[in-house]
């Protein structure tokens, strides 16, 4: 390879092996996001000296996904690669891969060393592999891997002696010599280093106390967030809404539209508790649960865990992820299905647009349950949710993903995750919450203080009046549920008529919220599931989620008027 010229090179491998660690610790650079198993979805660029990194989507052989076509069409426009493999299973990983990238120059490069340095025979199982191959293979811990200086080298002559002199030459600089230096990859490798980490097993592997503690797991960030909004949200809300209330007071004596906007029930002002008390803490609990289950490799393992499960209802482990990953934002879940099977992604969008309850969604529901007194009402909240997801899905899944297979080769380490990941997945969230959900809420706070200002809420009430009371709801809540179809925090509304809302039942509060959060995806998932399909899925899931969740949400009604 030139030493001027920038060269192109492709990073192949299966998922979670390394590949996003390596570009970035090549490189300096900070990927887009935090990369887990199947999450990277799209192939990025990294930069360092004269080559140009391309850090592919994981293969996945055993499934037919949007990801792995992804990975192979940059394989094919591309003659210089670095295979990427486990030091945990390289045998298996090379014997998959090697054919897919015979007869290209390139290198290979071994992560997870540290798994096996404990082995006397690793080195030596690598310089065989080595001289096997003809091609230079470089074991790293890319997960700590330093950056490389600038020009990327050691100092070699053109021979390119081996890269594997010794441990002190496994980091950033021998990779790239090793780039640069690449042979001509076979076909297969006749030499097997000869060993096979396999990760201890844990509870989440016993057939009965696996998926049990999976969904204790899973159900964690919900519990944290509710005992969090009924001890300090639930106090300070009413601290912080006395500290306003001199500024509603002031935007009481400006202009009518504009008082309306900012000192109104529906105001800036009257709602900005809200986003501050409720939904900002709330994401950031999520955030933080999500950043130290992907960086700690638990994700993998609950989800494998819960596999059988959630295969009889049309979804695989590795889809419920992507549903997890939905309860922080929607629209990076519904992105990451393009790393699902064809057979199980639009059943999985469907599955994250019905019931994952994003981090605006959720503490909506919560700050509406504590201002009506009845936060205890988050339990059989989540319970219908999660069981009505599961019908839902269960009822739009075709039958052939009922029989798919997990597509997951081996088992994940379990390490204790690194702040620095943890704080990136916040970090991600944290300005996501600033520049996206702050001004939508204010839109939505703005266009409701106008239309009650212009009384055309009393109109839009009384239009609706017929389809609330077929769920037994008073017409103020026609608003809400309007609303949250554009933005799912739109349920707060629901608290600007607190003394109203108060006087609801315990099953009209929870149909309220249930119908508001279900009925609709909100506007911008609905937007992002058509880019990643088509728009007539999305008039398709639309019409399909909008009639379960009505005849879900009369069925609670009905039957809850029926039991008490």
């Amino acid at each position: 390879m030139s030493d001027t010229e920038r060269d192109r090179v492709v990073l192949v491998g299966k998922e979670s092996v390394g590949k996003s660690a390596l570009a970035a610790g090549l490189t300096g650079a900070t990927p887009a996001d935090e990369k887990i198993g199947g999450s990277t979805v799209s192939s990025e660029v990294y930069s360092t000296g004269g080559v140009e990194l391309v850090d592919t989507p994981g293969i996945t052989l055993e499934a037919d996904t949007e990801t792995t076509r992804e990975a192979l069409s940059q394989l094919e426009a591309s003659d210089e690669v670095v295979l990427v493999v486990p030091a945990t299973d390289v045998d298996g990983d090379l014997a998959d891969l090697l054919p897919l990238v015979q007869g290209r120059t390139g290198a290979v490069v071994v992560t997870y060393w540290d798994k096996v340095t404990d082995d006397p025979d690793a080195w030596n199982g690598i310089t065989e592999l080595e001289d096997d191959l003809g091609v230079p293979v470089v074991p790293v811990d890319a997960r700590t891997l330093t950056r490389a200086t600038a020009d990327g080298g050691l100092g070699r002559d053109s021979a390119g002696p081996s890269v594997v002199d010794s441990a002190e030459t496994t980091d950033a600089r021998a990779v790239l010599d090793a780039i640069r230096y690449g042979g001509r990859l076979p076909g297969g490798a006749g030499t097997r280093v000869g060993w096979n980490v396999e990760p201890a097993a844990t509870i989440f592997e016993r057939q009965y106390a696996g998926p049990v503690a999976s969904a204790l797991v899973l159900l964690a960030p919900a519990v944290v967030a509710v005992w969090f909004a009924n001890t300090i949200a639930g106090e300070l809300d009413p601290v912080v809404g006395a500290a306003l209330e001199p500024a509603v007071a002031r935007a009481g004596t400006l202009p009518g539209p504009l008082a309306a906007a900012l000192g109104g029930d529906y105001g800036l002002l009257s709602m900005g508790p809200f986003l501050f008390v409720w939904a900002l803490p709330t994401m950031l609990i999520f955030a933080l649960f999500m950043g130290a289950y992907k960086a700690s490799g638990l994700v993998t393992r609950v989800t494998t865990a819960l596999h059988p499960f959630m295969r009889r209802v049309g979804l695989t482990g590795q889809d419920l992820v992507r549903v997890v990953m939905g309860f922080g934002c929607n629209v990076p879940a519904v992105t990451s299905t393009r790393s699902c099977s064809d057979c199980t992604r639009c059943t999985t969008i469907s599955a994250i647009s019905f019931g994952a309850a994003c981090s605006y969604q959720f503490p909506a529901t919560l700050a509406v349950l504590a201002a009506v007194g009845m936060p205890w009402l988050v339990v059989p909240y989540l319970a219908i949710l999660v069981l009505t997801t599961l019908l839902y899905v269960r009822l739009v899944a075709p039958s052939e993903a009922r029989t798919t297979s997990l597509a997951v080769d081996r088992r994940t380490y379990l390490e204790w995750p690194r702040p620095r990941a943890i704080w990136r997945e916040a970090r991600t969230s944290l300005a996501s919450f600033v520049t996206t959900a702050l001004p939508v809420f204010a839109v939505i706070c703005v266009v409701a203080a106008l239309l009650e200002y212009v009384g055309a809420l009393d109109r839009l009430g009384a239009g609706l009046e017929p389809a609330m009371a077929a769920f037994a709801l008073p017409t103020e809540a026609a608003l809400p549920v309007v609303l949250a179809s554009v933005r799912k925090d739109g349920i707060a509304l629901l608290t600007a008529d607190a003394a109203g809302v108060a006087t609801l039942s315990p099953v009209q509060v929870l149909v309220a919220v249930y119908l508001a959060g279900v009925l609709f995806p909100c506007l911008v998932t609905a937007i992002t599931v058509a880019r990643e399909v088509s728009t007539r899925f999305v008039a398709k899931m639309l019409a399909r989620q909008a009639a379960a969740a009505i005849g879900f949400a009369l069925a609670i009604a009905w039957i809850g008027r029926l039991l008490l």
